[in-house]
């Protein structure tokens, strides 16, 4: 604690954070953050949106502890093995500023798979299943470690938390630091005894934080991050909503597929943290049921063939969609129809789970790599947490057990990418990635309000007519929202030129910052601190 007090300032030179080889969210992160180490605040929460590198931002913080304030052992905490096997990738090839040399050359890292931990590792990495398993002194199938907590049988508030005793081997302070990645999910319900038996600095991380995330945390919240600031920075692409809405009848299937626009209610950050995030499914059982019917999702997956041109036009070829199933066997059905109704081979069409006969990694770096697979499938693997930055549509054939997940989910389809490294994959696009369409097949996007909803509510509104509005003094959320993601997304279409003129034609100022200052203009908690400010009241 003591070398905590006088770990040296992130940016002594006010360098601009591309400097530091950081974005600007993630250098405030990590300077609230060391701000709260110092003063003595053993939890802190960083929220961060999805695709803006909560990960590098963990590995910039554990650098500078271990070097500055010479921790002697961290432990970055997961739930799958597959965001496990991410965060090792990340620290193999982290380079810091100040050293030439890999984070894994300059720190032991060590990503726990059996029951053995070195003495010698500075940096470890373990689910929290395998970190149960080891202080109860039991063996731990790999499978175990596979399973996404977030989608168990059983919602987490009812099961009984794992019995956690004393052992030799790990004591309560073999860690000097735990991050906690993914901390909005369960874990620390299900597996608190796992964390409570720690005595160390908790630094949770999530793009998605619930009210139990922010208590859990004493709403030390050092970073918030949101989607929308996201949005307007350039870090994410935002989303468009299609839905196909299907109704079994005697006469067959009928089906209707449109675009959806639905009302935004944005929550402040008080009334976010004061809400009950309630584990339940999003959609109603009996379509559930019918989704799994060989004939009904037939009838999804012609549909959804059939509206492409509308969803994505002038492209020749069908972007890179990931659809997500139901069950291992539901995705098997979904695939066979895939192939059947495109009229393509196996290449076009593969299965993304962990029960496949190809090598599950090898088929994900080609979905994100290589012109084949244009259509992936999956249920839990790469639900969460997975860089798939060409994915340009997400197609739910499931339902979905938290609003949470979720969100996660069509975090999927956040990442943003230019033009060249996009056309690499899908020749046929003419600009970067500006947004991802969701399609919904089951209503799992009318069900429950999200985190995020669309922020371009007038899609058929001209972009100058939204001006002109906004010029004439419209100050609501829907219009304000709808033409600064419109100025987000018209940005990654622009060539450097064209950005130029419109910096001189603005007096300097960058359209993301444009972009940026519409979106706070409507932020909830913004319009809050503003109003107990003109009424004289007390803020916070």
């Amino acid at each position: 604690r003591e070398r905590l007090q006088h770990i040296p300032p992130l940016n002594p030179g006010h360098l601009p954070a591309s400097q530091l080889r950081l974005r600007d969210c993630q250098e405030t992160a990590i300077v609230n953050l060391e701000a709260s180490f110092k003063a003595g605040r053993p939890r802190a929460l960083v929220q961060m949106a999805t695709g803006a590198g909560k990960t590098y931002t963990a590995i910039t913080s554990m650098y500078r502890l271990l070097k500055h304030a010479h921790s002697e052992r961290v432990l970055f905490l997961v739930d799958t093995k597959n965001l496990g096997e991410q965060a090792e990738q990340e620290m193999m090839s982290y380079v810091p500023l100040d050293d030439n040399r890999k984070f894994t050359e300059l720190y032991n890292v060590q990503r726990l798979k059996s029951s053995f931990v070195a003495k010698d590792s500075q940096v470890c990495i373990s689910t929290i299943q395998r970190l149960y398993s080891l202080l109860k002194g039991n063996e731990l199938e790999e499978a175990a470690e596979e399973i996404n907590p977030a989608e168990l049988a059983l919602p987490p508030a009812r099961m009984a938390p794992m019995p956690v005793v004393y052992n030799e081997k790990i004591p309560p302070e073999f860690f000097d630091f735990i991050y906690i990645d993914e901390c909005h999910r369960s874990i620390y319900n299900l597996w608190q005894q796992v964390i409570d038996y720690f005595d160390a600095g908790l630094i949770g991380l999530t793009a998605t934080p619930d009210n139990r995330t922010y208590g859990f945390f004493k709403r030390n919240v050092v970073s918030d991050y949101s989607h929308e600031k996201a949005v307007a920075d350039g870090v994410n692409v935002g989303n468009e909503i299609y839905v196909i809405e299907t109704e079994i009848t005697r006469q067959g299937a009928q089906i209707n597929a449109r675009q959806q626009v639905e009302k935004r209610e944005k929550l402040t950050r008080r009334k976010r943290w004061e809400q009950q995030d309630e584990d339940e499914t999003y959609s109603a059982t009996q379509l559930d049921r019918a989704i799994v019917n060989p004939d009904q999702i037939r009838t999804v997956i012609r549909a959804f063939r059939d509206k492409l041109p509308e969803i994505f036009p002038g492209r020749t070829e069908v972007p890179k969609t990931l659809i997500f199933a139901k069950t291992d066997s539901h995705a098997d059905d979904i695939v066979q129809t895939v192939r059947e109704e495109f009229g393509e081979g196996n290449a076009f069409c593969k299965k993304l789970t962990y029960k496949i006969e190809e090598d599950p990694k090898s088929v994900l770096a080609d979905f994100r790599n290589a012109y084949y697979p244009r259509i992936a499938v999956t249920v839990d693997m790469i639900a969460t947490g997975t860089d798939v930055k060409p994915l340009e549509c997400l197609l739910f054939m499931r339902d979905v057990k938290s609003r949470n997940y979720f969100e996660q989910m069509k975090g999927r389809g956040t990442r943003t990418l230019d033009m060249d490294d996009l056309k690499k994959v899908t020749p046929s696009a003419v600009s970067a990635k500006t947004h991802y369409v969701i399609v919904d097949a089951i209503g799992v996007t009318k069900s429950l309000k999200t985190a995020s909803q669309p922020l371009i509510t007038k899609p058929s509104v001209p972009l100058k007519d939204l001006a002109m509005s906004v010029m004439m003094g419209a100050t609501d959320e829907d219009t304000v929202s709808s033409l600064a993601a419109r100025l987000a997304r018209l940005n990654k279409q622009l060539d450097t030129d064209e950005q130029r003129r419109i910096r001189e034609a603005a007096g300097g100022v960058e359209l993301t910052q444009l972009a940026g200052r519409l979106f706070a203009a409507i932020d909830a908690d913004n319009i809050e601190a503003r109003a107990l400010e003109l009424a004289g009241q007390p803020i916070g």
